[in-house]
């Protein structure tokens, strides 16, 4: 029997001046990165399902909100470190790989992933860009083979979280500076680069690369793609999220807090 011949995959060159930029919650990730790795925190007892409630409703007021109120944001912040404060970083590290294969692995949409794909198998590098703690940023990339990440750092001492950020949450116009800074240091042209987000919070990161789309996006976000002809992708199947940002089948606890959510906001908005 004749052996089969190996066949040589050609090189890829890399293409050192382009690079691609992913949002995770909704764009990478079906929910909310950060609240499945609370969820799993939880689940091991660092807190409780009332802290998780009210850390999920703090996320989404966050999501929905913050962008344009600093008491949110503040409100945002202090939740993110709540969990972490006083733990090592090593363990907080392993905890978040152990998290994402157990319920994070699932919820990545596969065409975003393939699109993620697309930029590396044409050379280029892909960061993820998220608000999600950075440990737990880079596990979700290292996982789908990525570049890297950027995403919220928060204060370390001897490898303890202190509880405190270093700088602010990544977030909105921070995103896009994390960005700037990122291609100086690296020797990126944004004209060449591209910039995927579900959500208009990302418009200015969106608005500095050549090539912007919207995947799963919001109402806003679609609007403006669409006046600026961008692509828009969603990979939905035809579900259209209602409250974006909050883990969709997530379980009743996270449909506890989605209820809880969903009323406060819309007396938030009567008020208004």
């Amino acid at each position: 029997m004749a052996a089969a011949a190996a066949v040589a995959l050609p090189m890829v060159e890399p293409d050192p001046t382009a690079a691609a930029f992913f949002d995770v919650d909704n764009t990478m990730m079906r929910g909310a990165s950060i609240y499945y790795f609370a969820r799993g925190l939880a689940s091991r007892g660092l807190f409780t399902t009332r802290d998780l409630l009210r850390f999920a409703f703090g996320q989404t007021v966050f999501r929905v909100r913050g962008g344009e109120n600093p008491e949110h944001i503040a409100e945002a912040r202090e939740a993110a470190l709540a969990f972490v404060a006083g733990n090592k970083v090593e363990d907080i590290v392993r905890l978040g790989e152990e998290i994402y294969d157990e319920v994070m692995a699932d919820r990545i949409w596969a065409g975003t992933r393939a699109l993620a794909q697309s930029h590396l198998d044409a050379g280029q590098r892909v960061w993820l860009v998220t608000a999600t703690p950075v440990e737990l940023a880079r596990v979700i990339a290292q996982r789908l083979g990525l570049t890297g990440a950027l995403g919220t750092v928060a204060e370390t001492s001897d490898g303890v979280y202190t509880g405190r950020l270093v700088g602010d949450l990544l977030h909105g116009p921070a995103k896009a500076e994390a960005v700037r800074a990122l291609a100086r240091r690296e020797g990126l042209d944004l004209s060449r680069c591209s910039a995927y987000s579900d959500s208009a919070n990302d418009l200015p990161l969106l608005s500095i690369v050549g090539n912007a789309t919207a995947i799963n996006p919001d109402a806003e976000l679609r609007d403006h793609a669409r006046q600026n002809q961008w692509a828009i992708k969603d990979f939905r199947t035809g579900r259209k999220a209602t409250m974006i940002g909050l883990p969709i089948a997530a379980g009743v606890g996270a449909l506890a807090g989605g209820v809880a959510a969903a009323i406060a906001l819309r007396r938030l908005h009567r008020a208004r």
